[in-house]
Formats: C-alpha cells, sequence, structure tokens
C-alpha cells in the first residue's frame, strides 16, 4: 500500500525542526529512517532545493525555499508527482501562515508545531486517492519534474552514519569540530557583502597610489621608497581581509585582527601623503571587514535536534 507515513517542516541553515508530524507510524524500518532525516537535517544548506533519498523499502523527498524545507517519508511504490505536489502544498501553507523573519529568529525546537493540523488534513487527503482526484491538477507538477528531476541523494553523501569519523565527517574527538580543510562558513549577509566590496575598493586605491609612486621615484626622485612599500602592503592586507571573509583557515580571528593592524600601520606611515578623511575611511573599512570576518563564523555540526 502506498502512503505517505511522516513530514517535517526544518530550518535549512542549521537543520532546527520547526514542525512536524506527531502520528508517524512506528514499524522498525521506519524508525530506521528517522536517522536518515537527521542525517539530512545537518547537510540541507548543502543539498539542491528538490531531492529524493531512496531507503529500501521508504524513500525521503523534501523540497527547499527561502531557508526551509519540507520533507516527507513515504513507502517506494508511492508516486513521485503527488510526494512533490504534498510537499509543494506544505510550502505554500507553511509561508501563507508565517513571517519568514519568526523562521528565521527561532531558537527552540518544534515553535510551530501547530502546523501539525494542516501537515494531518494534507496527509490524509493525500493517502485518499479518490478524494484527491478532483481538488487538485497535477499537470504542472508532472511537467515541472519531468523538465527538473529531484536530485537523486546517494548513502555516500550523507557521510558515514553511527558517529564513524572520516576526512570528510565531524571529528566527534576533537571537541565536535570539523576539519578545517572542509570547514563552511555561514551563509553571506548583505553587511558582508558591502564589506567584501569597500575592502577591495581600498585595496584598489592603495594599489594605485603605489604605482603612483613608483611612477614619482622614477622620475623626480622625491618620494620615499617606503611609501611604496606601505601601499602595497596596505593593498596586501584589503585583499587578505576579502580571503578571510570568503574562506575558513586556522586562527581566521586572530589573523584578522593583525591583517587590521597592518592595514593601521600602513596608514600611520602615509598620514603625510594622506588627509585625515582618507585615514579615517580606510582605517574603519578595515575595522569593519574584521568585525563582519569576527560575525562570519564556521558552521560547526547542527546539534542534534532528534528531528
Amino acid at each position: 500500500m502506498s502512503l505517505i507515513l511522516s513530514a517535517s517542516v526544518l530550518r535549512v541553515r542549521d537543520g532546527l525542526p520547526l514542525s512536524a508530524s506527531t502520528d508517524y507510524e512506528q514499524g522498525t524500518g521506519v524508525q530506521e529512517c528517522r536517522k536518515y532525516f537527521k542525517m539530512l537535517a545537518r547537510k540541507l544548506a548543502q543539498l539542491p532545493d528538490r531531492c529524493t533519498l531512496k531507503t529500501g523499502h521508504y524513500h525521503i523527498n523534501f523540497i527547499s525555499s527561502l531557508g526551509v524545507s519540507y520533507m516527507m517519508l513515504c513507502t517506494e511504490n508511492y508516486p513521485n508527482v503527488l510526494a512533490f505536489s504534498f510537499l509543494d502544498e506544505l510550502q505554500k501553507e507553511f509561508i501563507t501562515t508565517y513571517n519568514m523573519m519568526k523562521t528565521n529568529t527561532a531558537v527552540r525546537p518544534y515553535c510551530f508545531i501547530e502546523f501539525d493540523n494542516f501537515i494531518q488534513r494534507t496527509k490524509q487527503r493525500y493517502n485518499n486517492p479518490r478524494s484527491l482526484s478532483t481538488k487538485i491538477n497535477l499537470s504542472d507538477m508532472q511537467m515541472e519534474i519531468k523538465l527538473r528531476p529531484p536530485y537523486q541523494i546517494s548513502m555516500c553523501e550523507l557521510g558515514p552514519a553511527n558517529g564513524v569519523t572520516s576526512a570528510f565527517s565531524v571529528d566527534y574527538k576533537g571537541a565536535g569540530k570539523i576539519s578545517s580543510a572542509h570547514q563552511r562558513l555561514e551563509p553571506a549577509t548583505l553587511s558582508g557583502i558591502v564589506a567584501f566590496i569597500l575592502s577591495l575598493l581600498c585595496g584598489a586605491l592603495n594599489l594605485i597610489r603605489g604605482f603612483h609612486a613608483i611612477e614619482s621615484l622614477l622620475q623626480s626622485d622625491g618620494d620615499d621608497f617606503n611609501y611604496i612599500i606601505a601601499f602595497f602592503l596596505g593593498t596586501a592586507a584589503c585583499l587578505y581581509q576579502c580571503y578571510l571573509l570568503v574562506y575558513y583557515t586556522g586562527w581566521r580571528n586572530v589573523k584578522s585582527f593583525l591583517t587590521f593592524g597592518l592595514i593601521c600601520l600602513c596608514n600611520m606611515y602615509l598620514y603625510e601623503l594622506r588627509n585625515l578623511w582618507q585615514l579615517f575611511f580606510h582605517v574603519t573599512v578595515g575595522a569593519f571587514v574584521t568585525l563582519q570576518i569576527w560575525l562570519r563564523q564556521a558552521q560547526g555540526k547542527a546539534p542534534d535536534y532528534d528531528v
């Protein structure tokens, strides 16, 4: 018999469960699939927005949109078009009912548990094809799935199960931190993007002034060669701040503060060649970028919310 067994609504960035059906089956096979829910919840930010995971006699399907993921467990013979139509209905109702700002700031698991009432009603409809056929039009969903089929997740993409570590997984013996070679940063914010652009601008200004200083030195021997070094060091510091803002490295925060210190020293040395407003702009941008580097921390192991 083809059935939808359970459904959950989760936040993409950290896997926080926002709501879930409360009457899921208690069979051994279904309970085994619950662990895959948890593993998928930790990797939602890294996966496409429409996916399917086949786990023997059961399939897990989910879609993601606007930072929220809608996940369901069904039997292997449940039609694909009905599964994703079900998820699409959950998505539309959830977006209509709840302000996305609330979902982004939620800190408590299942803080929208009342949405379970809609999940239950919709699940009953989709588990009764006779009552369903006259109420929805599946042609659009069929065409969408045909043009853009769901991504098929393989078991190896979920990583090792049962806490076994590897080069790509969580190092449980290392206080729950991920290997720095594969660490990801939190999604960039608008202020982070602005900081990146401003840092590039400062680097470009320093580079231009550096070339002008070289030209002046060759023509009239009027500029101190140390000024050229200061300009190019300032350029390198700004570009390195951009790198730290985008990529994770060890001792990232310490490096950002040291880089900011180098920017301050360069501008102190260039005091005679810049007015106060120029000095203020370069130092302020350096401080702003350093703050954004500090705020954009690495994504650690997602908490186990018992999804």
